[in-house]
């Protein structure tokens, strides 16, 4: 069963937390799979709000799930805690900046990461049932998933209280501590539920009166005894108080971790600071989590509230002294491995480093990607882990790229490489090939349940340098949403053609508009020069009339016209003669399969054929068929 039901109905994309026997605590895959579910549906016209809640009435979610963590650390294994930390501290960005409403029922325990998930959402509501908290310092850690930036905006002094005593909230007071928007009856939230999901609409959300707050009324006590500068403060000001709420408060503290607590006032005084925001605070909380296993107290606290469970953790220090020193040092800047917000870094493996494929890989590298490339001629790129063949770039890759010469090769590479791919990776094709091909090697990686995209490429070598080619894309929309991040690296645009072989349908068809067009173009320029029209003149009607067009305005085959083009460099190619006839020969092949009438994309094949072949285009650009019409008569 899967511990996260992730699907869309109606008008809503729905994230149902499914571990109810473990308080739906958070794990790993959990929040990776939220991640990948709010990055599906931030442009998907067909979803106009999400819906977050969880299977069964005793909590949404009660924390994260840190015996892994614990267990790696046993090991000196302190890299899996940062790196979930970091995926997981993205994805709790992710929703408190999400483009569209986010609606939380937070239902039961919500404690720890069920705030990162549930407490950063556009619209949290609450019900009798709830209980909120951030109860890490007892098990020394600190408030983390943007915990610190709720509690530090939280009236008064309530941030210090909550954080340190870990004291449980109820509706009322989630509301007046600015943990909850909204309280509704829960008799009523399956019906709202399924109205927001009917209309997508979030002003049906009802109004109801929030309950009564504790908190609130105990407002003024909390500030006086917890405005304190440091930890000893507070504990001298609970110490000096005989009321009720000081003696419970001050037993509460004595069984946390005094690092914990200290770090934790300190933060929240960092963060109340100038100008502070969710990026800031989980910035500064990553801070403490890349040091807290290996030189605080959160490994002992783990240890004795859940793997022995015998309630008596070993803390490295007592309540009258945390030296400012070893607070300090939770909270200094890390440099290098300060928290990044960018995409998760995948394993990629890229076969073709040529002209366009080196580039492009090189751009996933800069990026942080692992990126093992293999080119049968040696090619290497910067960045990228040379191997020794494509399947060993293809073993354990979330991603699998190819930039290849043309089909047969594609399927040869595919046979050798998917046998050695994991179930679940993606083969992303991103040569011109055609569409038989693409859509045999689709059917191969079916079978082996793995995804696959065609995504052939336009912009040329200028693109793939900067990143801003345009892919156009035929696979399932699994796969792409899996790709997406890759294509933001390489590229400016990629469009969902459709199902797997469109992609290659749409470059062939794209490129035989480029290739008559081009033609046209030169052919015009020569005719103009026969006229006695300047080119200047030619260039500076056309590209403002109904003559416009890329080959004129973008790519002008005129030397010192219009933008800079390769005409200007002696015709050096951006995008060469040869490859264009390619382009043109795959579209003649599909149209002859398809049975289409393609008179002008004819003319213009045998054009590139005569061109490349029996004249001096070969090397050239495609564009240098102006002064080859420039230097000839009409037969």
């Amino acid at each position: 069963m899967s511990e996260i039901i992730i699907r869309k109905e109606g008008r809503a994309g729905r994230i149902t937390l499914n571990r109810p026997k473990a308080l739906n605590a958070l794990s790993y895959e959990m929040c990776l799979e939220t991640e990948k579910a709010l990055d599906a549906w931030r442009h998907d016209d067909e979803v106009d709000l999400i819906v977050l809640d969880a299977e069964g009435d005793r909590a949404f979610c009660a924390g994260g799930d840190i015996a892994d963590l614990y267990r790696s650390a046993q090991e000196q294994d302190y890299d899996y805690g940062r790196r979930f930390w970091s995926d997981e501290y993205r994805m709790n960005a992710k929703i408190a900046e999400y483009p569209k409403p986010v609606v939380a029922f937070l239902n039961g325990f919500v404690m720890g990461g069920g705030v990162g998930i549930g407490g950063h959402c556009a619209h949290r509501i609450v019900g009798e049932s709830t209980q909120i908290s951030m109860p890490e310092c007892s098990i020394g850690f600190v408030p983390d998933v943007g915990g610190s930036y709720l509690l530090s905006k939280a009236p008064g002094r309530l941030g210090e209280y909550l954080g340190l005593t870990a004291a449980r909230m109820g509706a009322g007071d989630a509301v007046h501590a600015g943990f909850a928007d909204h309280f509704v009856p829960e008799a009523e939230w399956e019906a709202l539920k399924a109205r927001l999901v009917e209309t997508g609409d979030i002003t049906s959300l009802p109004v109801h009166a929030a309950p009564e707050s504790p908190l609130k009324q105990t407002q003024d006590e909390i500030d006086a005894l917890f405005s304190g500068e440091a930890l000893i403060d507070v504990v001298n000001a609970l110490r000096n108080s005989d009321s009720d709420f000081a003696v419970k408060s001050l037993k509460t503290i004595g069984r946390n971790a005094p690092l914990s607590m200290a770090v934790t006032i300190e933060m929240l005084h960092r963060l109340r600071m100038g100008q502070s925001d969710i990026r800031k605070a989980l910035e500064l909380e990553y801070r403490v989590c890349y040091r807290i296993m290996e030189h605080g107290d959160m490994i002992e606290g783990i240890r004795a509230a859940i793997i022995d469970k015998d309630r008596s953790p070993k803390w490295r220090h007592d309540l009258e002294n945390v030296p400012a020193a070893d607070i300090s040092k939770m909270l200094l800047p890390l440099g290098k491995n300060a928290l990044s917000f960018r995409e998760r870094a995948m394993k990629i493996g890229f076969i073709g480093l040529g002209n366009m494929g080196g580039p492009m890989a090189a751009n996933l590298a800069k990026e942080g990607h692992a990126v093992a490339g293999f080119d049968v001629a040696g090619t290497t790129a910067e960045g990228v882990a040379s191997v020794n063949s494509a399947a060993e770039a293809a073993k354990d890759a979330d991603v699998v790229i190819t930039m290849l010469p043309n089909g047969e090769i594609l399927r040869a590479v595919a046979s050798d490489v998917i046998p050695a791919m994991s179930k679940g990776a993606v083969l992303l094709d991103c040569s011109t090939v055609d569409v038989a091909s693409a859509r045999a090697v689709a059917e191969l990686c079916g079978a082996a349940e793995l995804g696959f995209l065609d995504a052939p490429v336009s912009g040329g070598i200028g693109g793939a340098a900067g990143g801003t080619l345009t892919f156009m894309v035929g696979g399932t929309q699994t796969a792409l949403d899996k790709a997406m991040p890759l294509f933001d690296i390489m590229g400016q645009k990629a469009v969902h053609c459709g199902e797997a072989g469109n992609g290659q349908a749409a470059k062939i068809c794209n490129n035989m508009i480029l290739g008559i067009t081009m033609v046209g173009t030169c052919e015009a320029f020569a005719l103009a020069d026969k006229l006695g029209l300047s080119r200047e003149a030619m260039f500076d009607v056309v590209s403002t009339s109904s003559g416009y067009s890329w080959s004129m305005n973008a790519y002008c085959p005129a030397p010192g016209v219009g933008p800079q083009s390769p005409a200007d460099n002696d015709y050096q190619p951006g995008f060469a003669a040869e490859l264009m006839l390619k382009d043109l020969r795959l579209s003649q092949q599909a149209a002859g399969a398809a049975d289409a009438d393609t008179p002008l994309g004819l003319a213009a094949t045998e054009l590139y054929e005569t061109f490349v072949e029996q004249e001096d285009g070969k090397g050239r650009d495609f564009s240098a068929m102006l002064p080859r019409f420039a230097g000839r008569g009409r037969s």
